[in-house]
């Protein structure tokens, strides 16, 4: 019996929501889903797809040679030879070749991992030093102080992805202009005059456009005298950094020629272009720019990585569609559609994070490449990384333009390779990984996930179990930057009721919530534990409100204590003697 056509090209044909219910998508969502694949023909071609194993597996292909990554040339005889290293080769046969990626299988997840760690908004976190925003050279010093005095394993610090360039500056870093490459408002300039950051280090909030207005011409005034002088950087940079070329023309492109991309001349559009090429050349200068940006940023953030307490990089789902990412791996992109989640009861209209999706197809045909880059990115300077959604590595809920999230459907996405690429890319980096698995899950995925050797994520404000029952191969935490923070509910000023109940039957909350909490957490037999500053430091309001635009100022409130005061505070040392377990 033949498969339906919306089937074979990885439409699922439903999926029961969070009350069990089952439900199908429309006709019309499954031909909007199909149009957007381009998928013309009945089922996807058959193309010469990359092929990516396990180490050790030796399965039968039809190339009688293999290009190995240290350029090692082997004859084969049908099948792969069992001792081959994990890494990225090539197997090619007399007209054509393809990818092989060869995978431990499982993410690095070091046998003696254990400890706690704080979570920073970065931006939130100033000093004086800082320049109305926190910066990189804030969270070095955070990373000392948290790992020397207080024991801390790891920061667990929001993307520090790139926005796009220009006015006005995005503040959700989970919506950002490319996930390679990094934000450079995070950068320190100790050569700004203290009289204008003492002036952005009194405003009430994070003001993203005063920091660029004052950062980009000081950094711009730096270029001139340095230029000359980092070419052989750069270049040494550039070849270990794919894509930073790329990334640094559109930044130009979007300075020229402003926002969106699809706005501009059209033989500007593609990055493949004759018309980029020859843009890229007139405009060296500011391109080499913004390739530098991206240098100091990488050094800064080394340094950072550096410290005790490692950092865990945030990765976010996806990207702006106005993006440089998605300027680049345009042809890798689903058209027309946006990424989000059905409705449920806690949304009755669903969410609509308009995040272009990647066409699992074209993903593929492209050796997964994009996948690669991007994971790349989040791996440096880091100890671990948090993949935000990592459910999206199984499937995606698509929505159609104008439908809205109702009129959607999920996407199946081929999770066994891109779990391998995980995995290959933890084992080089020697890092761990935390998949954001909160909501409704499939059991199968949480069961792969946890034979990959990926921590869960376990938060005390969702969990109906006593934190002694979460599992050991987990991060467990109260709370997250989009739910309220201690604070918040204790008070009442952010209702949870019942966890406010929960909190009030804990053992000394009337006198001290915030041990009391974190006394109950401790108890949980999770590798990792992790406290916000936002409640170490009492904020009662959440860093976003998913969902609200005006009504509250996401992404954009600062922590009532420098760092300076942070380091002072006694909060901090008596929460680490909690969450150290010793």
């Amino acid at each position: 019996m033949a498969v339906p056509k919306a089937e074979a090209w990885g439409i699922e044909p439903g999926y029961h929501d969070i009350a069990g219910d089952w439900r199908t998508p429309t006709p019309e969502a499954e031909a909007a889903l199909l149009a957007a694949m381009g998928a013309a023909s009945a089922e996807p071609d058959a193309i010469r797809a990359p092929l990516v194993v396990t180490a050790g597996e030796q399965p039968a292909i039809p190339e009688p040679e293999l290009l190995t990554e240290d350029g090692a040339l082997l004859e084969l005889d049908g099948r792969l030879p069992a001792e081959l290293p994990p890494g990225y080769h090539r197997l090619r046969d007399d007209r054509q070749e393809r990818r092989l990626i060869v995978s431990p299988g499982r993410c690095c997840l070091p046998e003696r991992l254990r400890g706690f760690g704080l979570a920073v908004q970065l931006y939130s976190l100033l000093s004086g030093g800082s320049a109305g925003i926190g910066d990189l050279a804030d969270l070095r010093v955070l990373a000392d102080w948290a790992g020397t005095d207080l024991g801390a394993a790891f920061l667990l610090v929001n993307p520090l992805h790139a926005p796009l360039p220009g006015l006005p500056q995005e503040p959700s870093p989970y919506y950002p202009s490319s996930r390679r490459f990094l934000n450079p408002l995070y950068l320190r300039l100790d050569w700004l005059p203290e009289s204008e950051r003492q002036e952005l280090n009194a405003e009430g909030l994070v003001r993203r456009d005063r920091v660029h207005e004052l950062k980009l011409p000081a950094l711009e005034a730096r270029w001139e005298t340095v230029r000359g002088r980092v070419e052989k950087e750069l270049r040494e940079f550039r070849s270990r950094r794919p894509g930073l070329r790329e990334y640094a023309v559109f930044c130009a492109l979007t300075e020229t020629h402003g926002r969106p991309w699809r706005e501009w001349p059209e033989e500007l559009r593609h990055p493949a272009s004759p018309a980029v090429a020859r843009f890229a050349r007139a405009q060296s200068v500011r391109v080499h720019f913004h390739e530098w940006l991206q240098l100091i940023l990488d050094r800064q953030l080394q340094d950072a990585g550096a410290a005790p307490a490692g950092l865990v990089n945030d990765l976010a789902i996806g990207v702006n569609p106005d993006g440089a990412d998605a300027w680049a791996w345009q042809d890798q992109l689903a058209a027309g559609v946006s990424v989000g989640a059905p409705p449920d009861p806690f949304n009755a209209e669903g969410q609509d994070w308009g995040l272009p999706p990647f066409d699992p197809w074209r993903l593929r045909g492209a050796a997964y490449e994009p996948f690669v880059q991007t994971l790349r990115a989040a791996f440096r300077h880091a100890s671990g990384i948090r993949v935000d959604h990592i459910m999206g590595l199984f499937r995606l809920y698509w929505i159609p333009a104008d439908s809205g999230p109702a009129g959607g459907a999920y996407v199946r996405y081929p999770a066994t390779d891109l779990l391998h690429i995980l995995g290959l890319e933890s084992w080089r980096a020697g890092a761990y990984v935390v998949g954001e698995d909160l909501g409704t899950v499939q059991d199968e995925v949480r069961e792969e996930l946890r034979r990959r050797r990926i921590l869960s994520y376990k938060l005390y404000w969702f969990e109906r179990r006593d934190p002694a029952h979460y599992p050991e191969q987990a991060l467990a935490a109260l709370t997250t930057h989009d739910l309220p923070t201690l604070a918040g509910v204790w008070t009442g000023r952010d209702a949870m009721p019942e966890v406010q109940a929960r909190l009030a039957r804990l053992p000394g909350a009337d006198q001290d919530v915030l041990r009391a909490a974190y006394t109950a957490l401790a108890a949980a037999p999770c590798r990792l534990l992790a406290a916000t500053l936002e409640d170490v430091t009492g904020m009662a309001e959440r860093p976003n409100r998913p969902g609200t635009i005006d009504e509250h100022p996401n992404w954009s409130l600062r922590l009532p204590l420098t760092l300076e005061e942070l380091m002072a505070d006694p909060r901090p040392h008596a929460l680490a003697g909690i969450l150290r377990r010793d």
